[in-house]
């Protein structure tokens, strides 16, 4: 199930580590995340290198629908709430200054780069889009109501951010990654101290980044309480519409929409990984409804992380780790949360604070509601009755019919039906 992305650009590759080597920083795993930030670093003349278990950009970075964008969902009135005005400002400040900044490197960079209206729409709660267009107000940023929107069905409205940004995330990695300092097929068996041993050698740091999507110490952090993870669904379309913009529902288990080219990319059918949810069976039964012309060119499936309260982790990696940071819970916003990551992180490892970092950091409170929910799936699945069950933790595995893999609901990790890992955290090939 190769993503549309993945059948139209072709990614450099890159040699496995053969030898002990040392390093001033280490990152760890080759998504869009990991990869920018070794780019940050090297311009800035800092010796590191990057590791990736398989191929770069295999994970949710291929997977992705590619939007840049600093409106993530309906986020700012529950920032304000929880967080208060400063937050909120911050957090809006940040997430702008990551897309400016894909806006500069796309502007030196052939990656089909696409300036689109965003907007969040909701199908019943008028009132949800009104409260964020009163919080917005609140900080400063002008967003737009929109009454009627270029899909085919009656919502309640939307809030409408312009001039945000679509591109082909590959194509823009093929670029960036070209001369970085990258090993491919090298899997970190364990860490002692700062050095990750592989089977192929070992690299010794000052610093490691670990930017594997979901956190694989698990001595550090309790990640595995802290985030839990999503899964949804994609179809390119052939013979549909253009929307006009970028569009997505204000809900995780909610219809989004783009265009790339000729095709339109709709996607939903969401679900907790693990759980049951509708998939792509779902997307074409609206397919079927809303575009009866059109035929199906790929599909393709993505999993995100999703923290405790919708901002993501980034910072040292706990409070007892002063050398080691991560970067993870980009709540389904990744690109703009890979660049932000990449900024702070990049700044971090060379020994500069960085304004955002008490907003994004990994040690803050985890009092909130997602906590309770997180602790007890992971009792309910510990106390399952199944033949299959999670390796590392020992939750049960449901086998995903739509996928043909063993999925577990506590924190995420996917098998293959030959016990592959397919997504971390389950640490192996």
């Amino acid at each position: 199930m190769e993503s549309i992305w993945q059948k139209s650009a072709q990614l450099p590759s890159f040699p496995k580590l053969n030898q002990d080597i040392s390093a001033d920083v280490l990152i760890i795993g080759g998504g869009m995340a990991g990869i920018l930030t070794a780019y940050f670093l090297m311009r800035n003349g800092v010796d590191c290198v990057l590791v990736e278990k398989g191929k770069i950009c295999q994970g949710t970075t291929g997977h992705t629908t590619a939007k840049i964008t600093f409106q993530h969902g309906l986020i700012y009135h529950k920032l304000l709430k929880s967080g208060g005005t400063e937050m909120a400002q911050k957090y809006l400040e940040a997430n702008r200054f990551a897309f400016e900044k894909y806006t500069e490197l796309c502007e030196k960079i052939d990656c089909d780069y696409e300036r689109k209206d965003n907007y969040v729409y909701s199908i019943g709660d008028r009132g949800a889009l009104e409260q964020e267009m009163n919080s917005l107000a609140k900080i400063g940023y002008p967003a737009q109501f929109c009454e009627k929107i270029s899909l085919p069905f009656q919502t309640a409205g939307a809030v409408m951010f312009p001039c945000q940004a679509q591109f082909h995330p590959l194509k823009f990695i093929s670029a960036i990654a070209a001369g970085l300092p990258i090993y491919e097929n090298t899997f970190v068996k364990e860490m002692r101290g700062n050095t990750a041993v592989t089977d192929s050698g070992s690299i010794s740091a000052k610093t490691v980044i670990v930017a594997t999507h979901f956190p694989f110490i698990n001595k550090h952090g309790i990640y595995f309480l802290k985030l839990y993870q999503h899964r949804s669904y994609v179809l390119a379309l052939e013979n549909a519409c253009d929307v006009g913009g970028m569009y997505v529902e204000d809900s995780k288990t909610g219809l989004s929409f783009r265009n790339y080219g000729k095709y339109l990319l709709l996607g939903g059918g969401g679900h907790r990984t693990g759980k049951k949810g509708g998939n792509w069976s779902e997307i074409r039964r609206y397919a079927k409804l809303y575009y009866p012309q059109s035929t199906e060119y790929c599909r393709w499936a993505a999993q995100d992380c999703i923290s405790l309260d919708d901002v993501p982790y980034i910072g040292r990696y706990s409070s007892r780790t002063a050398q080691l940071f991560t970067a993870t819970g980009f709540n389904k916003w990744g690109m703009t949360g890979a660049m932000l990551s990449a900024i702070m992180l990049s700044d971090m490892a060379q020994g500069r604070s960085n304004e955002y970092a008490d907003v994004f950091s990994p040690s803050r409170s985890i009092l909130k509601p997602q906590l309770f929910v997180n602790s007890f799936e992971s009792v309910i699945n510990l106390l399952s009755i199944t033949g299959r069950r999670y390796p590392h933790m020992g939750c049960a595995l449901r086998w995903n019919r739509a996928e043909h893999s063993w999925d577990c609901a506590c924190h995420g990790s996917r098998f293959d039906e030959y016990g592959k890992v397919l997504n971390n955290p389950a640490n192996a090939k």
